[in-house]
C-alpha cells in the first residue's frame, strides 16, 4: 500500500492517496481547501469507463462481458477508483502512479495517471494500454469542488457547451442531442473545441477547468459539491462510442485547472 504523496508550489498544495483509487484527497491553494474531503470525495480517476455503462455489460466484437452492478442497475465510474495503485516516481511538484487493469476488468493492460503542479495550475494525465488484446475504455476524472469555501457565497458555473445529451430515466444518454437546458445538472455536455469549464467563488477564486476532449459531464445536484468531469467519451461510451485501446494506440487524456485570486 502506498503512502499518500504530497505536491507542493508556491501557495498550492495537493495531495494524492494512490492507496484510495489514486484520488486528490485534497488540493489546497493558500490555505484554502477546494476538494470536499471524505473518503469517497475528493478528485478520482474514473478508468477504465466513466459514469454509467447500461446494466453493466459491454461488447468488444462477439463477446459481452458483465461487470459488477455497484449503482443498480448499472456499472459506475469504473475500477480505478476501488484500486491501490503504485506510487512509481515523486518529486517535490510532480509524481506518477500506476495500476495493473484485473478482474472485474476483463482484459490485462496498465493505467497511469500522472500529477503535475504549478504555482497556478495542476495538470492530470492519465494512459491506458493493452497487454495484449484490444479492448473499449474510457478515461476521465471526478473532482468534488466545494460548492461553498467559507464565504457565505456559492460558486457559480460557467460553460458554452454545444450541445446536451439527453438523459433518459435510467440516467444515460439517449443518443439525441438537445440544446443545453439550465441545471441544476447530472448531464453530459459536447464541447467539440475542448472542455472549458470555469468555476468561480466570487470574492475568493477563479479556477478554468479546460481538456482537449470534447466530453464533460456537470453534476450539482448536491448541496456539498459540484463536479465538472472531463472524459474521453459520454457516459455508457463502451456501449455507444467505443475508443479500442490496442497495442500501437494507448488511450490518453489530459486535464489542466488554472487558478487566479479574487480576493
Amino acid at each position: 500500500m502506498s503512502e499518500n504523496v504530497t505536491l507542493g508550489a508556491g501557495s498550492a498544495e495537493v495531495t494524492v492517496e494512490p492507496a484510495n483509487g489514486c484520488r486528490l484527497g485534497s488540493l489546497k491553494i493558500g490555505g484554502t481547501e477546494l476538494l470536499r474531503q471524505g473518503e469517497r470525495y475528493g478528485a478520482f480517476p474514473m478508468v477504465p469507463w466513466c459514469g454509467r455503462t447500461e446494466l453493466g455489460r459491454f461488447r468488444n466484437g462477439d463477446e459481452i462481458h458483465q461487470l459488477p452492478i455497484n449503482s443498480a442497475p448499472h456499472a459506475i465510474h469504473g475500477t480505478g477508483r476501488d484500486t491501490a495503485w503504485r506510487t512509481a516516481r515523486a518529486e517535490e511538484r510532480s509524481a506518477a502512479f500506476t495500476y495493473d487493469l484485473a478482474d472485474p476488468w476483463p482484459y490485462s493492460g496498465r493505467v497511469t495517471q500522472l500529477v503535475e503542479l504549478t504555482d497556478d495550475s495542476l495538470t492530470l494525465t492519465m494512459g491506458v494500454e493493452t497487454y495484449g488484446d484490444s479492448f473499449p475504455a474510457q478515461a476521465g476524472w471526478h473532482p468534488w469542488f466545494l460548492r461553498n469555501l467559507g464565504t457565505g457565497k456559492d460558486v457559480e458555473i460557467d460553460f458554452r457547451p454545444a450541445w446536451q445529451e439527453e438523459r433518459g430515466e435510467d440516467h444515460l444518454p439517449t443518443g439525441r442531442r438537445i440544446d443545453p437546458r439550465p441545471g441544476p445538472w447530472d448531464d453530459c455536455f459536447g464541447m467539440p473545441d475542448g472542455v472549458d469549464v470555469t468555476l468561480t467563488w466570487p470574492g475568493v477564486l477563479e479556477l478554468k477547468g479546460t481538456s482537449r476532449t470534447e466530453w464533460v459531464v456537470v453534476y450539482d445536484e448536491q448541496t456539498e459539491a459540484v463536479c465538472v468531469e472531463p472524459q474521453s467519451g459520454p457516459p455508457n461510451g463502451l456501449n455507444t462510442h467505443p475508443r479500442l485501446v490496442t497495442p500501437i494506440d494507448p488511450l490518453e487524456i489530459s486535464t489542466t485547472w488554472t487558478w487566479r485570486s479574487l480576493a
